[in-house]
C-alpha cells in the first residue's frame, strides 16, 4: 500500500517528465560568452592572477582600468578590443582583449586571450 506522501512524490516525477523542456535559443548563453565577459573571470582565465578571488579583489580595490577608466567592481564586462591595465605587485601590465573562453585552461590558452601592449 502506497502512502500519501509517496503517491504525491511519484505524481510530481511523472508531471515533470511529461512537461516540455524549456529550449534555449540557438547561440543564447554561448553568444554572450563570446561577446563579453566579467573582468574578474577574464583576468583569471587569462592567467594574469592565480585565483578568481584575487582578480575580484584587484578589480574592487581600483587596481584595474578598462580603456583608461578605473573600475570599481569585479562585475564590469570587458569586450573584444578593450585595453585592460592591471597594476600588479611589481609591474603594470597593459593588455588588449583578443578573446574569451568558458573554462580556464593551460597557460597557452590563457596567453591567446590577450595581446601585450607596451
Amino acid at each position: 500500500m502506497i502512502g500519501r506522501s509517496e503517491a504525491r512524490f511519484s505524481q510530481k516525477i511523472i508531471r515533470r517528465q511529461d512537461e516540455p523542456r524549456a529550449s534555449t535559443p540557438s547561440g543564447g548563453a554561448a553568444a554572450a560568452v563570446r561577446d563579453r565577459q566579467r573582468i574578474d573571470r577574464w583576468l583569471w582565465h587569462a592567467r594574469i592572477v592565480r585565483t578568481r578571488g584575487a582578480a575580484a579583489a584587484l578589480a574592487s580595490s581600483g587596481y584595474v582600468r578598462v580603456n583608461g577608466l578605473r573600475i570599481d567592481g569585479p562585475g564590469r564586462p570587458v569586450r573584444l578590443g578593450d585595453v585592460v591595465t592591471v597594476a600588479l605587485d611589481r609591474a603594470v601590465r597593459v593588455l588588449k582583449v583578443t578573446g574569451f573562453v568558458e573554462r580556464r585552461g593551460p597557460t597557452g590558452t590563457g596567453q591567446r586571450l590577450y595581446e601585450e601592449l607596451q
